[in-house]
């Protein structure tokens, strides 16, 4: 054999090695691809994303109902899924491209039904679709209403109208491209999030009378900042499961890292300029707008395409929570119609602009020679698919509004939906003050107070002194209280200080408050916060001995810098104090004599 037929069989080999490895790891064939499969458990964790998105952008109360919303999205949806949305979504196309046959192959064929891959795949997307609505619909919708719609969308909506896209029907025949879900899951999760927010109202106190909106403040930041990450990195399998190879894979990769990218930072000036700093919460949404936007056209635009796509999703999404706050007046706490429906909008008819015609689906935009053919496929898909999905859900809502009804009464939305609707008191039992009101899982015997002495042994020696005070001098020693207020930073030069001048004894705590200025003037996601707590330090002495001028004055010039905030110091008057471990009362009490 001779040097150049030994070349030729070793380039043949690499040839078979390579698609043995294409079909062992991608979703080609059967669609039992490792990293297709692996795909699939990357979108399942984004779950865990909505989850920490959505609970961190609402207040604490409502932090149990948020999270046993996101379960039983995925949980009700896969019952849904098995007994009639996998028919729809893939089953034989029948009606002209409208629905697959039902089928209950996944229950009926047992150990031969070979879709497993295909099933859990299209199923975890499913309860992403569900999912998105829980956001803009929290802190107010009852929770068996939910779990109805939950159960709907997965049974019926979501199979349908991704079937059309995805199962074969009529749009994936002309030709419709929405490699990821930008139409089939964003979009369509966001306009039930508009329709469901928009029918339930908005939250008690979101609107003024005169309808400007007010801001609700999410009660933990960190918690949404958790939520968006674990979602960039689950989009990873969102958008690029379906790639058939690893080329294909990294131009995926690399899509949908750069739109999130561009868009974050593209609302990070907008919102800078336009309130005079950069908003934490827009620029969360933000991530996600832009790869919302990318998840349709990530396989088929390139590294321009996908920043220019970024670039219009990170005021797209501005756009979007202003039009609601201040046209609509609809009361989205997460942001979820701005992020998934109009940027689901847009990055369907990305499709048709910004398609290079060397992606997987081959299709060529608008920008890159194509022509209008893509884009007016894409218009119809959009208006298609809205359409649908706006009859559907509006009668699901109108039918649960008027049946069982969609909202919790006011009392239940003002306690919290965590107590009214699972017992719940709080979500976050160790960070409040243990009491009754406190669930802990504990028997009434276990909470019991405890009436018995201590033990010898352990009890602290006690000295009883008579009820009468005894004075130090012919008349009684004068107790003054004194409370300052300050910004916390101050508080070690403030210690240091009264040390100084034999201060030793004082309560601290972290407290909130404003003054008549009703604190500094800021912006939450666009809307000014009103009358906005800051968080200051409380210091608090009864004095005797030191004087409580010396006190004040010591106290006012550590805390002085001449702006707005320095604090205030209040002085009372101390009827009497008592030390409970002795019985001590007045000025003996205050000292340490042990």
């Amino acid at each position: 054999m001779d040097f150049l037929s030994t070349l030729t069989l070793a380039a043949e080999s690499a040839d078979k090695i390579q698609e043995t490895v294409n079909a062992t790891m991608f979703n080609v064939g059967d669609g039992n691809g490792i990293w297709y499969l692996i795909g699939a458990a990357l979108v399942f964790f984004m779950q865990c994303g909505f989850a920490m998105v959505e609970t961190g952008f609402t207040r604490a109360k409502n932090a149990g109902n948020i999270i046993m919303k996101n379960l039983m999205d995925f949980c009700l949806g896969t019952i849904a899924f098995v007994l009639l949305g996998f028919g729809l979504m893939l089953g034989e196309d029948t009606f002209f491209g409208l629905i697959g046959v039902p089928n209950l192959d996944v229950l009926t064929q047992l150990s031969d039904f070979n879709r497993c891959a295909e099933f859990v795949f299209n199923l975890v997307f499913c309860a992403t679709a569900a999912t998105i609505v829980s956001g803009a619909m929290a802190e107010r919708t009852k929770f068996i209403s939910y779990c109805i719609y939950s159960f709907v969308i997965s049974l019926v909506v979501y199979p349908i109208e991704a079937h059309w896209i995805w199962g074969g029907g009529w749009l994936a025949q002309l030709g419709f491209v929405d490699f990821a879900g930008s139409t089939a899951i964003h979009m369509v999760g966001g306009l039930t999030a508009l329709i469901g927010a928009a029918m339930v109202g908005p939250r008690i106190g979101k609107f003024s009378k005169d309808g400007k909106p007010r801001a609700i403040l999410g009660h933990s930041i960190p918690l949404g900042a958790l939520g968006v990450f674990i979602l960039w990195f689950g989009w990873y399998g969102f958008n690029g499961a379906a790639a058939s190879n690893v080329d294909y894979l990294a131009d995926i990769f690399l899509t949908t890292t750069i739109a999130p990218a561009v868009a974050t930072v593209v609302t990070m000036i907008f919102t800078w300029l336009k309130n005079g700093k950069p908003d934490v919460s827009m620029c969360l949404n933000a991530s996600l707008a832009g790869l919302v936007a990318i998840t349709a056209p990530c396989a088929d635009t390139d590294a321009l395409g996908a920043a220019i796509i970024g670039i219009v999703s990170g005021l797209l999404v501005c756009f979007g929570v202003w039009l609601l706050d201040y046209k609509l007046k609809v009361d989205d706490p997460v942001g979820a119609v701005a992020v998934h429906f109009f940027n689901g909008v847009w990055g369907s008819l990305a499709v048709g602009l910004f398609a290079t015609g060397k992606g997987q689906n081959g299709i060529t935009g608008l920008f890159y020679g194509g022509g209008f053919k893509q884009l007016g496929i894409q218009l119809l898909g959009v208006v298609s698919v809205c359409a649908f999905t706006a009859v559907t859900m509006f009668l699901t809502f109108y039918i649960l509004k008027h049946t069982i009804g969609l909202r919790a009464s006011r009392e239940e939305e003002l306690k919290g939906l965590d107590t009214t609707e699972h017992g719940l008191p709080s979500s976050y039992a160790d960070f409040v003050i243990a009491g009754d009101s406190v669930y802990s899982g504990s028997s009434a015997e276990d909470t019991a107070v405890v009436t018995t002495a201590a033990p010898v042994e352990t009890s602290v020696p006690v000295q009883h002194v008579s009820k009468a005070r005894a004075p130090i001098s012919d008349s009684d020693v004068k107790m003054t209280k004194v409370d300052i207020i300050a910004n916390q930073e101050k508080f070690e030069v403030l210690k240091h200080a009264l040390s100084s001048i034999g201060i030793t004894g004082m309560t601290v705590s972290h407290v909130m408050g404003c003054g008549m200025q009703k604190g500094s003037t800021e912006f939450y996601r666009g809307v000014p916060v009103e009358a906005r707590l800051l968080p200051k330090m409380k210091v608090e002495i009864v004095v005797c001995k030191v004087p409580v001028e010396k006190v004040v004055e010591v106290a006012k010039n550590a805390l002085y810098t001449g702006k707005i905030g320095d604090g205030k110091i209040f002085v009372y008057d101390v009827e009497n104090v008592i030390k409970v471990r002795t019985g001590e009362e007045a000025y003996e009490a205050l000292q340490d004599n042990d």
